[in-house]
């Protein structure tokens, strides 16, 4: 007697192979995300994953918007939050931060740079430039996108090397983060303070 398994529709199919590839991107690291290991983690075959994806650059390619969408979509909504006074800016930071570090953003664009993929962060970049470009939207006397630039850099650059360096300085794990607090903190009330006195 044979098992007849629910059929999925293309769409399903890839969004449950762009899931699996994430948990395998937060689990095991970059390295791991592969189309056998996807494949083999929902149960598919490494041809159904070739039809959907065409390959491993484009898998990670695929993989790489998604986690963009969602970090943009939850960084977006924290900033509209704050301008609402309904967040602190700091919600913000730990926006970044977790989405480079525990959500693997930034080992994913890492191991793509260094594999001779840099193509497949172009829907990072370009989500976080349109993100940017709607944040800075009635702000244009904001430092929306420096400020944007130098947090990226910071989130990427912690969830890299943050541990190592803290630990090479003697400093506590989270310090990187809790600097990049304060910037922010700072310079939301120099904005403000300007934008009082005017």
């Amino acid at each position: 007697m044979s098992i007849s398994r629910e059929r999925l529709s293309p769409e399903q199919s890839r969004a449950t192979a762009l899931e699996a590839a994430r948990r395998l991107l937060i689990d095991e690291g970059p390295q791991a995300v592969t189309l056998k290991a996807v494949a083999g983690r929902i149960g598919k075959t490494h041809a159904n994953l070739l039809h959907h994806f065409g390959s491993a650059a484009g898998l990670q390619a695929a993989l790489a918007g998604l986690i963009s969408d969602r970090v943009c979509a939850g960084i977006a909504e924290a900033v509209q939050r704050s301008r609402q006074g309904e967040a602190d800016p700091i919600e913000i930071v730990d926006r970044t931060f977790d989405a480079f570090g525990k959500e693997g953003a930034g080992a994913l664009a890492a191991w793509m740079i260094l594999s001779g993929n840099r193509d497949a962060l172009n829907p990072i970049l370009e989500s976080i430039h349109q993100l940017v470009d709607r944040l800075g939207q009635g702000h244009e006397d904001r430092p929306v996108h420096e400020i944007t630039l130098w947090l990226v850099l910071a989130a990427v650059g912690d969830s890299l090397l943050g541990e190592a360096m803290a630990d090479a300085l003697g400093l506590p794990r989270g310090k990187a983060r809790e600097t990049a607090r304060r910037q922010l903190i700072a310079a939301s009330q120099a904005r403000d303070a300007a934008e009082g006195q005017g």
